[in-house]
């Protein structure tokens, strides 16, 4: 099982993604298949996400079951816990106009 989700995607991205996957809600795709048309869904993500940003996750053989990564600019980014990944959030961009 794996899932990915779009935020900003263009359009010829997005019915890319919906060739392969079941979208279930706006810019969530699910779908079940094999590691490599994983890496190959991903590798059309990343060529195509352009200003988005996208998080693919997917059942894996660790502790927590599963694993994922991430592209584009997001406040939530994964990080290394003595081998867990997990998520840190950055602190939100101040707009130094506002100043």
């Amino acid at each position: 099982m794996m899932i990915v989700v779009v935020t900003n995607a263009p359009p010829r991205l997005r019915g890319r993604l919906a060739v392969w996957l079941l979208e279930i809600r706006p810019g969530v795709y699910i779908g079940n298949y094999s590691r490599k048309v994983r890496e190959m869904i991903w590798r059309q993500v990343t060529d195509m996400i352009g200003e988005g940003d996208a998080v693919i996750a997917w059942a894996a053989p660790n502790d927590a079951g599963f694993d994922f990564e991430t592209i584009g600019k997001n406040r939530r980014r994964p990080v290394d816990f003595d081998g867990l990944k997990l998520v840190a959030f950055d602190p939100p961009e101040v707009d130094q106009r506002a100043k």
